[in-house]
């Protein structure tokens, strides 16, 4: 068999992996010549993954069978589309992908089903009458961008203005959503839909740099803090959404914000978390949800069964850099074999041009750190964060060490 693979990120690396343990010759596409995952693959295209032409003539050249992605929602929709064009198996069907990972019919069926979310208005451009009965602060957000890129919160007419014309710009269709700002804790649920039943996988915080108007993600800290009622309110969030959305295998990522025992969804796609989630779900629950999408590309159907977390506290954070032409990273294998890091993952390649922090996706490198108690992650923490250097071509560290707080 023979599988095309889209993007080249970290996640990619492992399905790659997997999908080669299987004896089944790998296809590689991505629009980085220098993509993480290449070294991993049997081929490689360098091509832009958005082009469904492009995709259609690299599936077609190389007879592949099916293609995959995971992680990544406007990937999906891509493999999605192409599947649906060439007659090759996909979990999801093009609609479905659609309405899952465009922003503007999410909140649309968010509404249309009672599940709670922020009020809103979707516009091409911005018409002042629309949004008089929003209250500000309002986040701006592209309907189909990814890694938070193009995501502003405004807190008055002149700034929603310019927020609004960037994300029209970073929108490939020109599309923006206009939400009123709920305040609370963001929480990030991983999910496996099984014959229809939404099984919560792992319900981690997402930590956010803290900065005025962006949402930029350092930390997944598990477990999350919350109530049992909050944790069952979750629970049935997420199968009201799988419900909606006619999900019936499939995995699925939430993000919400909580507050109390309430929760308000920012939105959700039908795929994994992205980066090193799928090594934080395994390590809460066991659950390899790599394996299950391979799984449900060759028609099978994954089975959920959870087994105790490797420690009470798993915590992924990521690092990020001043601008800068990156080298390499210097010292996390010493902390991994001292035992401070479980894992650490190098997210760009060496020469990559850092343009500073503007979104998740300018993230350099991630590291896990377990721990049974608080006191033992600073502890760890501290060590790492204090010994660890991310170097440019000239020898300097460019790591920016002050947006790796303690854990409180």
């Amino acid at each position: 068999m023979k599988a095309l693979v889209l993007a080249g990120g970290l996640a990619q690396i492992e399905l790659l992996r997997q999908l080669k343990s299987r004896n089944i010759v790998t296809v590689l596409a991505d629009g980085n010549a220098n993509a993480l995952a290449k070294p991993y693959a049997d081929i490689f295209y360098q091509i832009p993954i958005f082009d469904i032409d492009a995709v259609c003539d690299v599936a077609r050249k190389e007879k592949v069978d099916f293609l995959i992605t995971c992680c990544a929602d406007q990937v999906l929709l891509v493999a999605a589309q192409v599947s649906e064009m060439l007659g090759m198996p996909c979990y999801i069907d093009y609609r479905t992908a659609q309405n899952v990972s465009d922003k503007k019919y999410m909140k649309r069926i968010f509404r249309e089903n009672n599940i709670p979310t922020s009020r809103y208005v979707e516009m091409t451009e911005l018409d002042s009458s629309r949004i008089e009965e929003l209250r500000y602060p309002l986040v701006v957000k592209p309907v189909d961008a990814y890694s938070s890129r193009g995501v502003r919160k405004a807190l008055n007419r002149e700034e929603l203005e310019t927020y609004f014309a960037e994300a029209a710009q970073i929108s490939r269709t020109g599309g923006v959503i206009v939400e009123e700002f709920v305040s609370g804790e963001e929480i990030s649920v991983d999910v496996y839909v099984e014959n229809g039943k939404a099984k919560i996988l792992c319900v981690s915080n997402s930590e956010k740099i803290r900065d005025a108007d962006r949402f930029i993600i350092f930390r997944g800290r598990y477990p999350v803090n919350a109530s049992a009622q909050a944790l069952r309110r979750i629970e049935q969030v997420a199968q009201d959404i799988a419900d909606a959305f006619g999900l019936i295998d499939s995995p699925m990522l939430i993000q919400m914000i909580r507050s109390g025992d309430e929760v308000s969804v920012l939105e959700f796609c039908a795929r994994t978390g992205g980066n090193m989630k799928y090594m934080l779900i395994k390590r809460a629950c066991g659950f390899d949800v790599i394996k299950a999408v391979i799984d449900l590309a060759l028609g099978e159907k994954p089975h959920v069964e959870l087994s105790a977390p490797e420690a009470k506290y798993i915590v992924n954070d990521f690092i990020y850099c001043q601008p800068g032409e990156f080298d390499r990273l210097e010292g996390f294998d010493r902390m991994r074999d001292e035992g401070l890091l479980a894992e650490y993952c190098p997210l760009r390649p060496r020469g990559m041009q850092i343009r500073g922090v503007t979104s998740s996706s300018d993230r350099i490198a991630g590291m896990t750190i377990l721990a049974d108690t608080l006191e033992e992650f600073n502890e760890k923490h501290r060590r790492v964060v204090e010994s660890v250097k991310v170097l440019d071509v000239n020898g300097n560290d460019i790591m920016r060490h002050d947006l790796l707080p303690d854990l409180l």
